[in-house]
Parts: C-alpha cells; structure tokens; sequence
C-alpha cells in the first residue's frame, strides 16, 4: 500500500471513503516534532476542496484509473456527452468532472478521461490549443509600449489576454493550464 511519499499532484485517492484528486500538497519538516502532508483535495462527486493535514508515513489508497481517448461532441443540459474513441459508446460526463476545462472544449476535441471501474472521474485536455479568435478590439496604431494585452473572446467561449497586434479572426495557441497566449499560428 501506498504512503504519503507517494503523493503527487493530479493523483486520485480513496480518503474516508470517497474519491479525491490531489490539487495541492506540502511536505512540511519542522524543526520539532514529526513530519507531516498538508494536502489540498477535490471531492470528485461533490466538487468540494478539503484541506487535510497528514503524518509523514501514514498509509493512502490511490485508486488506480482506466485512462481512455474520448472525443466531445456536444452539451446536453448539464452533462457534456463524449465518444469513446475505441469503441464508439456515448458517454454523459458531469460538469464537476469536466470541472474548468470546459471553456476550451469545442466539438470534435480529443481528451483523456480517466474511469474509476465504468465512472468517469477526471478529464485531462491537451495542454495546448489552436482556437480562433471571434471577438476582440482591434489594436491603437502607434502604441508600442511592451507587453500591454487586451482581452479577446475565442470560439469556445473563453477570453484570454493577447498582445495588441493580434486580431479578429486569427487562429492562436493557448496554454490550457495557464489560461495564456502562446503565439500565433499561420495557415
């Protein structure tokens, strides 16, 4: 069985019965008393955080996961419907398992949800995208002063910062982690 050495963020565990994934965690050693986890977890059902502080040592069940290519095709109510990629079944996803990621989803995306037996419990999207941008104020001619952005809205419905010479219409890289223009991309 595994130890609190064994924590990483993204990790998915079994904690008083129910089902987390590690966002943060701290291995603390003070200069008195034992070692300890501070450890920041999301409930994957309810989607709540809880702050938990554990011994150095103490005992954790990570849940092993079934990681599988999904592709979306589109929104139903609440509930984003993805396409297995192997054998071609539907399946409803909640929006606590798409969590913030869902503002670069867009038809047709291919992302990796990991299954806990037949549930789906987290979703991974690519760390970079090519969105196009369909919304944004066209740049000042002559302002050169470095690194001033504006806000553009892209075709998924997320709004990210971008440097004054791009415009309307263009296709940019975004880094989906830090929500950030990466570059322009021609063609």
């Amino acid at each position: 069985m595994a130890t609190t050495a064994d924590i990483k963020n993204g990790l998915v565990i079994n904690f008083e019965g129910q089902l987390y994934n590690i966002v943060e965690f701290q291995h603390v050693k003070p200069g008195k008393g034992g070692a300890f986890v501070r450890v920041k977890m999301k409930n994957l059902i309810t989607g709540r955080l809880l702050d938990r502080t554990l011994r150095s040592g103490e005992r954790i069940d990570i849940v092993r996961m079934d990681a599988r290519p999904m592709q979306f095709l589109y929104l139903d109510g609440n509930q984003f419907v993805f396409m297995d990629q192997e054998t071609y079944e539907q399946v409803n996803v909640s929006e606590v398992v798409v969590g913030d990621s869902s503002v670069f989803l867009k038809e047709g995306e291919l992302v990796k949800i990991n299954f806990n037996d037949e549930t789906p419990v987290t979703m991974e999207i690519p760390n970079f995208l090519n969105l196009k941008i369909v919304e944004c104020e066209p740049g000042v001619k002559g302002d050169t002063v470095s690194n001033v952005t504006k806000p553009a809205k892209l075709e998924t419905g997320a709004v990210v910062q971008v440097p004054l010479f791009v415009e309307e219409g263009e296709t940019i890289r975004v880094d989906t982690r830090s929500r950030e223009y990466i570059e322009r991309v021609r063609g």
